[in-house]
């Protein structure tokens, strides 16, 4: 999920080789992980990179995504795949001022056994419409990511159509679903998929009391009856005023239906579903970096059985945390859920990247928050700070884009960061993260898929 205009960094990417070939999956039952692209039962990692290009011969332009391959002895890095709107295959051409890879989520749309990977480039021109944007599916195979297919926007979600993507099977039916932003409003896909460009039918999800834009969207399993569910992330306006907003809605069996809805203080930048308090249902974790004058904070939207209920928000002021809140701080620039210990609770990793420190501007470093009894707590909390990355420094932006999975099948989830200066991975242990021994990852220069 991604409200805000991904942040143009200076990296780029350059052209990369094919993963390695590997066997068929069993089955063409859907993938067990929505993220295993070349089916192989380990989860890959996927960033983009929006705002980068690389000129010349045989280069290209107008952003991209990496995909980096899992393995039981974690990333395989030394065979990064690049995929950009001039891969073979892949609908679209490079251009310029296209943002391909500004939103990414995955799942096994077409049911073969093999994660794809939905990419969306909501400033893509399409005929006589300027910005009208567009989402990709690039779908994969025992050998990675291969072509893909474009998804057509109702004639309401022209603008910016893939401003933001997100994926689950929000029916219950066994066929994974797809939500989209386009035109200030979020449409419904549902699946199965097809190579040929079918779907199921689709439908445009809107507040009934009116004045409701989406921005963003995050999907998760909240209420506990097993169907996904989605948080949309945007603005309403009543009362003569412009409100800050997430609105909970229900995975049933005939499509999402409207749940409560919540007000917020600032702009929500991001969420995430967690069960942080093993309850059975899953915790609603909203980012709001631009809190209290940029100190930033997260709220989290207790799961109960009837949607998110009760919240709890958290600072670098709560009990416990490191640090000190301070203006331009950006805490919950980002966040992640994922269990990093194997202990069944869900923890929570929080982006601060605009956090001074020793005098140095814009570090940076990441909070993570461990889960237990009661969810969520200062105390259980530590921070990462960017000299992981190696010495110190000003302007490296670290913990900008965070992401949390299991990316070896060892059980305990490893914790992907993003700075302006690259991007690495650490190891998931029985107590925290592991600083010894990161996992540089090759290419970086983008944002983390939800």
């Amino acid at each position: 999920m991604r409200l805000r205009t991904t942040t143009a960094l200076a990296a780029l990417l350059a052209a990369g080789t094919a993963p390695v070939t590997l066997a068929a999956p069993a089955s063409a039952a859907v993938a067990k992980h929505y993220d295993d692209f070349n089916g192989d039962g380990y989860r890959d990692l996927v960033y983009g990179s929006a705002y980068a290009g690389v000129s010349g011969a045989g280069g290209w332009e107008g952003g991209a995504v990496t995909v980096v391959y899992g393995s039981a002895s974690g990333l395989d890095t030394a065979h990064p795949q690049v995929v950009h709107q001039d891969s073979p295959g892949v609908p679209g051409t490079g251009e310029e001022d296209d943002t391909f890879g500004e939103s990414l989520a995955s799942a096994d749309l077409d049911k073969d056994g093999y994660a794809d990977l939905v990419v969306g480039n909501p400033m893509e021109h399409v005929g006589s419409y300027e910005y009208r944007g567009s989402v990709t599916i690039l779908w994969g195979s025992r050998s990675g990511l291969s072509g893909g297919t474009n998804v057509t926007p109702r004639s309401g979600a022209y603008g910016h159509f893939g401003r933001d993507v997100a994926t689950g099977d929000f029916t219950g039916d066994g066929s994974p679903d797809l939500a989209v932003v386009g035109g200030e409003e979020a449409w419904l896909y549902r699946g199965a998929f097809t190579r040929a460009g079918g779907t199921g039918s689709v439908s445009k999800i809107d507040k009934v009391d009116g004045g409701w834009y989406s921005g963003g969207l995050a999907a998760g399993k909240v209420d506990g009856d097993g169907k996904a569910d989605l948080i949309v992330l945007g603005n309403q306006f009543y009362d003569g005023a412009d409100h800050h907003r997430a609105w909970f809605l229900r995975g049933t069996a005939s499509g999402l239906s409207s749940g409560p809805s919540k007000t917020l203080g600032s702009a929500p930048y991001e969420a995430a579903v967690g069960d942080f308090d093993k309850d059975g249902y899953g915790d609603v974790a909203l980012a709001l970096p631009d809190a209290s004058g940029g100190k930033g904070a997260v709220t989290v939207w207790k799961g109960t059985s009837a949607g998110p209920g009760g919240s709890a928000t958290y600072t670098q002021a709560t009990s416990g945390v490191a640090g000190s809140p301070e203006a331009g701080d950006d805490f919950g620039y980002d966040v992640t859920a994922g269990d990093t210990n194997g202990d069944g609770y869900a923890d929570l990793a929080v982006g601060v990247p605009h956090e001074a420190v020793d005098g140095r501007e814009y570090q940076g470093g990441v909070h993570l928050f461990r889960g237990g009894p009661g969810g969520l707590g200062g105390t259980r909390s530590s921070w990462i700070a960017q000299s992981v990355m190696g010495a110190p420094d000003s302007h490296t932006s670290f913990g900008y884009t965070v992401r949390l999975r299991d990316l070896d099948a060892d059980g305990r989830a490893d914790l992907a960061v993003g700075a302006a200066t690259g991007g690495l991975v650490l190891r998931g242990t029985a107590t925290v993260p592991s600083v010894s021994g990161p996992t540089v990852l090759p290419e970086f220069g983008g944002t983390f898929t939800d």
